[in-house]
């Protein structure tokens, strides 16, 4: 096994020197719903408590503390929709430089204003991240800045690697860690800090199924960049992984794990309402990897990324993982349009003890409406076997059932 140049133990216990003012402790969290559910010992790193919200902090504030007076003089610049913006706009502010950071034209208001707030002059360019770097770099090279890469950076990964460090100095027999994979710059810095203090702790990233980049290049043995990416998780929807973070991975990581958005969905849910706790979307990866994971009796700690999520996604999050976790029904069925009708339906939902959110008893979704009536329901339920007891006996009564949702 080779190491990745420029990587040492000595550089990652001066990063966590360095971060030890700046940043928030955030001890592992032992998860009782957790372990019961997936027969293991689970734990959470939540780094959606860290300041700025998510892991980034570490590895742009190990970077940009150290750049000498004349890079800290010429300021900083990054391109990024997200958590890497907040995190070197907070670095950058607490060293004393100045910082720019180019987002695409479509980010949410709220995380241009969050970047704005921490003292960075945003600049706001391009329809996707692809587009807003490559004017990052225009802007570099006009100004003479300093450019923090969110992932393919030996500093960066160094900072974010010190994760791994507390993990192990809490948790010396942990048996797995499981890490989010976006760029690949966090898996890389806990996987190598991970091996070094225990090479028998595996490490296995975490990737959605629509943005499998560092997945992908793996099993093809070379860095492969994807033509498109679709996932909820756009905290990690990356299309290329670094040539740095690749070379880590195929040093120190024991596999890529991908989950559905589905899974994704699930595990926020089960988040806010267990634990409430609140990640955002790529931060729950590692819980979503939980439900297939082929090991029992084992400790695993799973790395929550990061919180950062607007209001308006958590409600639509919460929704989504409900009805996902069969907790939400919602279904159609059409009525003879003859007085008691609805009553029937109304009687074997308060029998079976399915709770009525929303009916709407529609005579004009079909076409041959004087005949029949279109009935839309939604109601709670418990689970995925309650709601095939209503689906079975909907049908029983002489009712089809269509799932909406």
């Amino acid at each position: 096994m080779s190491q990745p140049k420029g990587i040492s133990k000595q550089m990652i216990a001066e990063a966590a020197e360095r971060l030890r003012p700046v940043i928030t402790e955030t001890k592992l969290i032992h998860s009782d719903v957790f372990s019961r559910e997936f027969s293991n010992q689970v734990y959470i790193k939540p780094e959606n408590l860290q300041k700025t919200g998510a892991f980034k902090i570490r590895g742009a504030y190990n970077k940009i503390a150290q750049l000498d007076e004349a890079s800290k003089a010429h300021g900083v610049i990054a391109s990024s929709a997200g958590n890497h913006a907040q995190g070197v706009a907070y670095a950058a502010r607490e060293i004393g430089c100045d910082a720019t950071i180019v987002m695409p034209t479509a980010t949410p208001l709220i995380k241009v204003n969050a970047t704005k707030s921490l003292g960075a002059e945003v600049v706001l360019y391009g329809d996707c991240y692809d587009e807003a770097y490559e004017k990052a770099l225009e802007i570099q090279a006009e100004k003479k800045q300093t450019f923090i890469h969110p992932f393919n950076d030996i500093d960066v990964i160094a900072g974010q690697a010190t994760i791994g460090s507390e993990i192990l100095e809490e948790l010396p027999d942990a048996d797995y860690v499981l890490v989010p994979v976006g760029g690949g710059g966090l898996i890389s810095g806990i996987a190598y800090a991970v091996k070094q203090l225990n090479p028998n702790c595996k490490v296995f990233g975490v990737e959605p199924e629509g943005a499998m980049s560092m997945k992908t290049s793996m099993e093809s043995g070379h860095i492969v960049r994807l033509d498109n990416i679709h996932t909820i998780a756009d905290g990690v929807a990356v299309k290329e992984v670094g040539n740095l973070t690749f070379e880590f991975n195929q040093n120190y990581v024991d596999g890529i794990i991908a989950v559905n958005d589905y899974d994704i969905m699930e595990s926020f849910l089960m988040l806010i309402e267990k634990h409430k706790i609140v990640a955002e979307n790529a931060g729950a990866l590692t819980i979503a990897a939980l439900k297939n994971f082929k090991v029992k009796d084992k400790k695993i700690v799973c790395v929550l990324s990061g919180g950062n999520i607007d209001v308006v996604t958590v409600s639509a999050m919460i929704n989504k993982g409900l009805s996902s976790r069969g907790r939400i029904f919602c279904f159609s069925v059409e009525l003879p349009d003859t007085p008691g009708q609805l009553l029937r339906i109304s009687q074997v939902l308060a029998d079976l003890k399915a709770n009525v959110i929303k009916l709407d008893h529609n005579q004009f979704m079909n076409l041959d409406r004087f005949m029949h009536v279109q009935l839309q329901v939604t109601v709670e339920t418990n689970g995925h076997d309650h709601i095939q007891h209503l689906t079975d006996s909907l049908n029983d009564i002489g009712y089809q059932v269509h799932r909406v949702y």
